[in-house]
């Protein structure tokens, strides 16, 4: 069933679905966020269609890339230092203290789950976190602070204050290899949930899109909330092509 204009009948549809999951799974793009101030990434006028991203093979052999990888994330810092959780990660903030949640998978980078109050251990971050950096021989976290000060006073990237490799935003990159432990326990969720509501993404990232695909052959009940149509939409038992916020507000009783 797809719904676009009747919000009421679509709220409705996916308040009784949610009155009887037990162990769903939300899995989150940037659809969920973009009501907070954070850009998207794809659409057209995104930062993609701004800047050409850079590769991880390219910010590890140039350096001069490693400072425009910083230069650009520097200017996002007031999108993303301002941006405070919306309706939607608070809606299912509300799922998790209800029981009915068992985590939430999230291709997004902005840590707004974590900060609507969700325990970080039941966020699972796909795509890393841009909040902090941290060295990628090593592993040692850094700051934000740290780092830019650093590099508001040189113009160049700075390098690991223990070992002296390269670093860079606790996010993955073009190229860089999916980080095994969160895609174990997304898999894990995936295969257990009896829900499995994607949220505010296209689903066109892979290996990430792959986790509905999964689980609506596990059996689960597939739920596609995103402003425009996706390629997985007629797997999908209910389909609504709305505002994110407005639908996950009223069918959680926000």
């Amino acid at each position: 069933m797809t719904m676009g204009d009747d919000i009421k009948a679509a709220t409705d549809a996916l308040r009784a679905l949610l009155a009887g999951m037990r162990r769903g799974v939300a899995f989150t793009g940037a659809g969920i966020s973009t009501e907070c101030g954070i850009p998207d990434f794809r659409s057209p006028g995104g930062l993609w269609t701004r800047n050409r991203p850079i590769d991880f093979q390219t910010f590890l052999a140039r350096r001069d890339m490693r400072a425009e990888a910083w230069r650009r994330r520097f200017a996002m810092e007031e999108a993303f230092g301002a941006a405070r959780p919306g309706r939607g990660h608070r809606a299912l903030a509300r799922l998790m203290r209800e029981g009915r949640l068992a985590g939430i998978v999230t291709q997004n980078i902005d840590g707004l789950h974590q900060a609507s109050g969700v325990a970080a251990a039941d966020v699972v971050e796909l795509h890393g976190n841009t909040t902090y950096a941290t060295c990628l021989d090593c592993g040692e976290r850094h700051e934000l602070d740290w780092v830019r000060a650093r590099f508001e006073a040189s113009g160049e990237a700075p390098d690991c204050r223990d070992c002296g490799g390269p670093v860079k935003s606790a996010t993955i990159s073009f190229g860089q290899p999916m980080p095994a432990a969160p895609m174990a326990r997304a898999g894990e969720l995936t295969a257990a949930c009896d829900v499995f509501l994607a949220i505010g993404s296209s689903l066109v990232v892979w290996p990430a899109a792959g986790f509905p695909v999964q689980a609506r052959r596990n059996g689960a009940r597939l739920v596609i909330i995103n402003r425009e149509p996706t390629e997985l939409d007629e797997l999908a038992e209910l389909v609504i092509h709305a505002d994110i916020g407005d639908v996950l507000e009223a069918a959680t009783g926000g």
